[in-house]
C-alpha cells in the first residue's frame, strides 16, 4: 500500500501531517507535481517532477498507482479515476471519495464549471482551518489501520 500525493495544490499543513504518517507507519509516500517539492530525508518519502501540461501528474498518479493505494487530492477527475482502479481517495480536508458518490460529485463539478464559463463568479473553497486539518489527520489514520490490517 502507498500514498500518493497530488502534490501541486496540497496544502503544506497537509503535507506536513502526511510526513509524519509516513514516518511513524513505514507507508511508502511520492508526491507528484510539475515543480520539485520540498519534503523531508526518508526512506519512505520521496517525489516525482512531470512536466509542466494539464493533468501530467493526474495522468502519472494513475498510471502508477495500484489497487488499495491512497490518492490524496481535491480533484474529482483523478479521485474519481483512482476509484476506478481500486484505490482510495481523500481530499486535504478529509473527504473521502466513494464510487457511491463519486458521479454526483462529477457533475457538480461540471455544472459548476459552467456556471464559471458563463461568468458567473461562485468564489473559491474556504481557507483549510483547524477543523479540516484534524478531520484529514484522522480519515489517514483511519485509512491506515484499516490497511495495516489487511496487509
Amino acid at each position: 500500500m502507498k500514498i500518493w500525493v497530488d502534490a501541486d495544490a496540497c496544502p503544506v499543513v497537509i503535507k506536513d501531517i502526511l510526513f509524519r504518517a509516513a514516518e511513524r507507519t513505514k507507508t511508502k509516500l511520492t508526491l507528484v507535481a510539475n515543480q520539485a517539492i520540498s519534503h523531508p530525508e526518508s526512506e519512505y518519502i520521496n517525489s516525482i517532477q512531470v512536466g509542466r501540461g494539464f493533468d501530467l501528474a493526474d495522468n502519472e498518479i494513475v498510471r502508477l498507482m495500484n489497487q488499495g493505494d491512497l490518492i490524496i487530492t481535491s480533484d474529482i477527475p483523478l479521485a474519481a479515476e483512482a476509484l476506478e482502479k481500486g484505490g482510495d481517495a481523500l481530499t486535504p480536508r478529509g473527504e473521502r471519495f466513494s464510487l457511491n458518490s463519486i458521479q454526483a460529485k462529477l457533475t457538480m463539478r461540471d455544472f459548476m464549471d459552467t456556471l464559471r464559463g458563463s461568468g458567473e463568479h461562485s468564489g473559491g473553497p474556504a481557507p483549510l482551518n483547524s477543523t479540516d486539518r484534524r478531520t484529514f489527520a484522522n480519515e489517514l489514520d483511519r485509512w491506515l489501520a484499516k490497511n495495516r490490517k489487511i496487509n
